[in-house]
């Protein structure tokens, strides 16, 4: 007879097929079978956050990089608090397996009362989640976590959670059941009549126009080859560095700068890539994408979902730019005019970005210096992060730029870490507001206690920056709610044990990046805002707002 094992063991040694390198969690009484069965093989990292939506983000960030994050939460209100970083992940298209636990099978949706027990989870874990599941079965357990785990990879790829009664946890089952990995469903071939269809409206264009999505991160070689072919590419800020921005045909992720919107009304074919042409990069679709228009996405709903396309070929979109870039060898569009026109309109935009981050375009700069060139930024959703951080800082290569697609302000710093541990030889930027950075101060702890070779740069101007923008724009310059009372950082974060500085004088910059990125493992560096300048900022571009 074979030997038999708990559930939370089986779930051990199945993640530990899948290679999995750590799990982000908060430890509960209703998951701490899979916790302790993880704890005694030792072959995970378990990485103890402060809070669920820390531990799911700091997921998220992880499984960008490995193709799986992997998160433990607490059943009820500890899922609960996980929701808004499923969102983030759903948004990014992760790759993330989230496990949590439920109350005993007897009291399974009774509201009852029972500790940890809300109503109906599964339901607000589906709204959240790409898939959700319940194993209601100890024997299926195993088998239903190799088809969450399936779902998450399979692209769009996205967060998938597994809710887990305790009792099921803790039951045996033979450990012949811990089956072998299950790989990803693979995508359909590229049909060569399609990529002849295509090749023959893209070479009859003057000046094509590419552009770049999430879907294409793992583009890198086909695109090179379609820009060196003359194609003109631009890039959500997803997307930056897949083709790097020193590239001549490269747009970088201007789409809202006059001088790079004129010329891209001068081209004649637009060819989306794995994009949802986002509100807050097209102006709520109102920027002007030439036609004929043509998209490439693998999700079939995706077709004309935001601007009205002449086609959409439902394809993988690695395998379709690799086989067009193997036409498009020896065909050339534009000409040396055409590249300093590029050039031109890159840095118009680059200028424009420049004079209005004053000061801090230096900034910008010092970190670009003192950070080695395979160093990462991650920013969070703040002033700082939506204008020198998005589109001024530099990216030489995909994910070298990582932060919330759904908007979300607070996630910066434990993305920064699942950044940081899924990169262990490289240095991490995090690019923190005072505001977000207080909707996970406790995740300062764990960037202690885990060593994470992080520089968090807090940016810190007493309050809500971008809604002050908004408020001065939109609403007669009347502020409201926007101040907010803050710590001293640069103490805080000493008093949690990290090495700290402030800045006060922007003249400081150089200095003190040079410093802190040179010291390994975690640091903190606060920019105290109100002595060097004030940073203006209205929100996204937008046709209309209020």
């Amino acid at each position: 007879m074979s030997e038999m094992i708990t559930v939370g063991d089986a779930i051990a040694r199945t993640l530990e097929q899948y290679q999995v390198e750590a799990i982000y969690g908060v430890i509960s009484i209703h998951n701490l079978p899979i916790a302790d069965a993880v704890g005694q093989r030792g072959n995970i990292r378990f990485v103890p956050a402060r809070g669920e939506a820390g531990s799911v983000t700091m997921a998220d960030a992880h499984g960008r990089f490995s193709g799986l994050g992997v998160a433990l939460t607490s059943t009820g209100a500890g899922a609960g608090n996980a929701v808004g970083a499923l969102v983030e992940a759903m948004n990014a298209c992760t790759p993330l397996l989230h496990l949590t636990g439920q109350v005993e099978k007897a009291w399974l949706d009774a509201d009852t009362g029972f500790i940890h027990e809300t109503r109906d989870q599964l339901t607000f874990l589906k709204a959240s989640s790409k898939r959700a599941y319940r194993i209601s079965n100890a024997s299926q357990a195993i088998a239903i976590l190799h088809k969450a785990i399936q779902e998450a990879q399979t692209p769009p790829c996205g967060p998938v959670s597994v809710e887990i009664p305790i009792d099921i946890q803790g039951a045996k089952i033979p450990l012949s059941l811990v089956t072998a990995p299950v790989k990803p469903a693979a995508a359909c071939g590229v049909d060569p009549t399609v990529v002849d269809t295509l090749w023959a409206q893209l070479k009859q264009a003057k000046q094509p126009l590419l552009w770049l999505g999430g879907g294409a991160l793992g583009s890198v070689s086909a695109v090179q080859k379609l820009a060196d072919a003359g194609i003109t590419v631009i890039s959500s800020t997803h997307a930056r560095g897949v083709l790097p921005d020193a590239h001549r045909a490269s747009l970088r992720a201007f789409h809202n700068s006059p001088s790079v919107e004129a010329l891209i009304s001068r081209c004649d074919f637009t060819l989306v890539a794995g994009s949802r042409l986002r509100s807050n990069e097209t102006r709520s679709w109102t920027l002007e994408l030439p036609h004929p228009r043509v998209q490439i996405d693998i999700d079939p709903a995706a077709a004309s979902r935001n601007y009205l396309m002449d086609n959409t070929l439902i394809a993988d979109c690695s395998a379709l730019l690799d086989a067009l870039a193997e036409k498009a060898q020896g065909r050339e569009w534009g000409n040396a005019q055409w590249d300093g026109e590029v050039k031109e309109a890159v840095h118009q935009a680059e200028q424009g970005l420049r004079e209005q981050c004053g000061a801090y375009a230096t900034l910008n700069d010092a970190i670009a210096k003192a950070l080695p060139d395979d160093g990462l930024l991650v920013r969070d959703i703040t002033v700082s992060g939506s204008l020198w951080g998005s589109r001024l800082f530099r990216a030489s290569g995909p994910l070298m730029n990582i932060h919330s697609l759904a908007g979300a302000i607070g996630m910066g710093l434990p993305m920064a870490i699942g950044t940081a541990i899924a990169n262990p030889q490289r240095k991490v930027v995090g690019l923190v507001g005072d505001g977000g950075l207080s909707l996970n101060l406790g995740e300062l702890a764990t960037l202690a206690q885990e060593k994470a070779n992080v520089t968090l740069l807090v940016m810190n101007d007493g309050g809500y920056g971008v809604m002050r923008g908004i408020q001065d724009k939109y609403f007669g310059g009347r502020q409201y709610y926007n101040e907010l009372h803050t710590p001293d950082f640069t103490l805080l974060a000493q008093a949690i044990g990290l090495q700290a500085w402030s800045v006060e004088r922007a003249e400081d910059f150089d200095a003190v990046m040079t410093e802190a990125l040179a010291m390994p493992g975690p640091s903190v560096v606060e920019v105290r805002m109100g002595q060097i300048g004030a940073l203006k900022f209205a929100g996204p571009p937008q046709k209309t707002l209020y």
